[in-house]
């Protein structure tokens, strides 16, 4: 389980995070929506460690993750898989190459191991035969698989997903939605997805968590946040024409 304990971050003088209180239970999804800069992508790095709030904590697996020592923290990031907005693939590495990186660099295994755990994961987000081909030959949603199997190489216990669906056609934004929902119950693997997409929220996520202010405004289903009238809420889903 992952808790967050009423957490804290300016930069500055700007405030971003105002006091967050969040659970997320094992084996959900959970989509973080709400404005840009709401600071939705600095709730997540204080998940990971990535930043330090200037007070309040983040509790993954009965651990603060502030307290943690630099061991311990890199063992904790182990359990996270995180698919980045662009797929974040190394242009001069292949596919295979990229998703097996991990492996490569942090284990001693043989290469032949390694090789079928990449044609697995690939499996899984529906890729086959282009363990050779460059990202540059590959198209957008294609990246966002090979992303997504560099993400599971590790067999996380919890995926991020930061907007997995920005930037591609709404046939293949679906493909990613459903493969988030498939991986979420196969898998039973903790999902986060940071998105602006409600097509995306209604079809993958357990519940909603909309931040606003710096604070937690609105957590629950899809079906009660649309019936919402409250004002913030209201507006929210008009800006982003669902």
């Amino acid at each position: 389980m992952i808790r967050i304990h009423n957490l804290h971050k300016s930069f500055g003088d700007l405030k971003v995070l105002d006091g967050i209180n969040l659970e997320i239970q094992d084996g959900e999804t959970i989509a973080i929506i709400g404005r840009s800069g709401c600071g939705k992508s600095v709730l997540i790095k204080h998940i990971v460690g990535l930043l330090q709030s200037d007070s309040g904590y983040v509790e993954v697996d009965n651990q603060i993750v502030s307290e943690l020592n630099e061991k311990e923290l890199y063992e904790l990031r182990r359990k996270f898989g995180f698919l980045f907005q662009g797929a974040a693939l190394f242009d001069s590495l292949t596919v295979e190459e990229n998703v097996g990186l991990a492996l490569s660099e942090n284990t001693s295994m043989k290469q032949t191991d390694i090789r079928k755990i990449i044609e697995e994961k690939l499996e899984l987000v529906n890729l086959r035969g282009i363990l050779d081909q460059k990202p540059a030959e590959l198209s957008g949603g294609m990246k966002k698989r090979v992303g997504l199997a560099r993400a599971l190489v590790t067999n996380p216990q919890y995926i991020l997903y930061d907007e997995p669906t920005t930037g591609l056609d709404p046939i293949t934004s679906d493909s990613i939605d459903e493969m988030i929902l498939d991986l979420s119950k196969r898998l039973n693997v903790t999902s986060i997805v940071v998105t602006h997409d409600m097509v995306s929220v209604k079809k993958a996520a357990d519940k909603i968590a909309m931040i606003h202010e710096g604070k937690i405004y609105f957590i629950g289903t899809h079906a009660e946040f649309m019936k919402s009238n409250d004002d913030v809420i209201v507006s929210f889903i008009k800006r982003t024409g669902y």
